[in-house]
């Protein structure tokens, strides 16, 4: 049974590991300062790599008794510029620029680009961003395979370098033949959440989870500008969303990307879908101890808004600094949740319940944590859902998420202001008291003579059939 290391905050951390994180000392240290997830980057790294950061991660599962989630990160399709003859070029503004549907190493005036799906879909007056954006061309003319465009920001491009089409809907699928690959050696693993890189439409998620059937949860990591054009559909889909704000700010200008991040963070709140804020939050921490002021401000207004999670990337998988990261981020979400305004914006932003019994018992749950001044919600459920659905709530009490199946306790520790744990099940409505009561104590949720509000279904083991909300006395 799983007890201890309760965390002093709601939202939640996810931490990168990468090839200079790898030993399970490494590992734990991040885990002690916060990580409550941590994420396998299959962009980089071999198989064999993340079997074994895996492996490491649930020993330590025993060694903390707790459930840690692992996400498992697709890489998606990268569109890039093939080569150039002398391996880069310098390119002026107001210069005609050739793109060429070919092999041939590029020139001055001419570049490969291997990808018949940009072909396709440009137009005139489009423009296409080369190196995360350093570089714009815009189109004048364009065909199957060529594109006359006039350089607007000028600069040097080299080999491989990435493209972005910010205004296109590629005919692209999500699911690479290596994303294939990986997604298979992931599920095979047993990892507890599959992000899907490069999302344009609901039909994206479609696929993977028709891949995943259940052996998974599946995050829609949102970079594309068209895709929020679809963003109730696909957050819909989704059992989780990323703002992945890396490449969503190359396609959109900079000023977009904050009202963006609000306006996903703000569908997924009212759908009850975990949200997590990502890319850069505490970037300079990557060779600083400390981050600047400004990165903090970023966190803070991720917590603000009501994000289920926060993500560092390179600053835990190649930072100089990475137990220090985590526990900045710590520090500042848990600043941010002591502020009488944090809590004013949570009630603010709080949704009505949808017209489902689940909905309705969540919220009496939450309405008479408050009134009582409970000390905890305790949630029964195999599944998970009710536990998020009380999540969605967002209540000034913690959420003790019981459940008798591990899979489901490592998914919701990511979930916002839910302490996971995985329990026996029970078989009667005295165990099932007997056993909140007892868990509240010894993870230092309750004292003797506090009150907690229970929440479970009739009958036992039955998913969907959440029905209840009890008020127990601890003794």
């Amino acid at each position: 049974m799983f007890k201890g290391m309760r965390r002093n905050r709601n939202a939640k951390i996810i931490a990168t590991l990468g090839p200079g994180r790898s030993s399970e000392e490494e590992i734990a240290n991040l885990f002690e300062a916060g990580a409550d997830v941590f994420r396998l980057n299959f962009s980089h790294g071999v198989h064999d790599d993340h079997k074994r950061r895996y492996e490491v991660i649930r020993k330590l599962e025993s060694r903390f008794s707790r459930p840690i989630g692992i996400l498992m990160d697709l890489q998606g399709p990268k569109l890039r510029v093939g080569e150039f003859e002398q391996g880069k070029v310098m390119l002026e503004t107001g210069q005609s620029f050739r793109l060429e549907l070919t092999n041939n190493k590029g020139n001055k005036t001419t570049a490969p680009l291997p990808h018949p799906e940009i072909f396709a879909a440009l137009r005139q007056d489009m423009d296409l961003l080369i190196d995360d954006g350093k570089i714009r061309l815009r189109v004048e003319k364009a065909g199957k395979d060529f594109a006359e465009t006039i350089v607007i920001n000028g600069g040097e491009v080299s080999n491989h370098k990435g493209v972005n089409v910010p205004s296109a809907e590629l005919a692209l699928s999500a699911m690479t033949e290596k994303d294939h690959h990986d997604l298979k050696v992931g599920l095979e693993m047993g990892v507890d959440w599959v992000a899907l890189s490069f999302v344009q439409r609901p039909a994206d998620i479609e696929q993977v989870k028709s891949i995943v059937k259940g052996r998974a949860s599946v995050m829609a990591k949102l970079e594309k500008p068209g895709a929020i054009e679809y963003l109730h559909d696909i957050v819909d889909q989704a059992d989780a969303v990323m703002v992945a704000r890396g490449d969503l700010g190359v396609e959109l200008p900079p000023e977009d990307v904050p009202v963006q991040q609000k306006r996903i963070i703000n569908s997924c709140r009212q759908s009850g879908k975990p949200v997590v804020v990502a890319t850069q939050m505490l970037d300079s921490m990557v060779h600083s101890p400390t981050p600047t002021r400004a990165e903090a401000s970023d966190v803070a207004t991720a917590i603000y808004d009501g994000a289920d999670a926060v993500m560092l990337s390179a600053e835990t998988a190649v930072g100089d600094y990475p137990v220090e990261s985590v526990a900045m981020m710590d520090r500042i979400i848990c600043r941010v949740e002591r502020d009488r305004i944090y809590h004013k914006m949570v009630e603010s932003a709080r949704s009505l319940p949808e017209a489902t019994p689940a909905d309705a018992i969540s919220a009496a749950a939450r309405q008479v944590a408050d009134t009582i001044s409970a000390q905890a919600i305790v949630s029964f459920s195999s599944t998970g859902s009710t536990t998020e659905r009380i999540s969605r709530e967002r209540p000034l009490v913690p959420i003790l998420g019981l459940t008798p199946n591990l899979p489901v306790a490592r998914k919701l520790a990511l979930v916002w202001g839910v302490h996971s744990m995985r329990t026996r099940d029970v078989d009667s409505f005295g165990e099932m008291m007997g056993k909140s009561v007892r868990v509240s104590i010894r993870e230092e949720f309750a004292l003797k003579g506090d009150k907690i509000v229970i929440v479970a279904g009739i009958p036992f083991g039955s998913p969907g059939g959440t029905n209840i909300v009890h008020i127990a006395t601890v003794d």
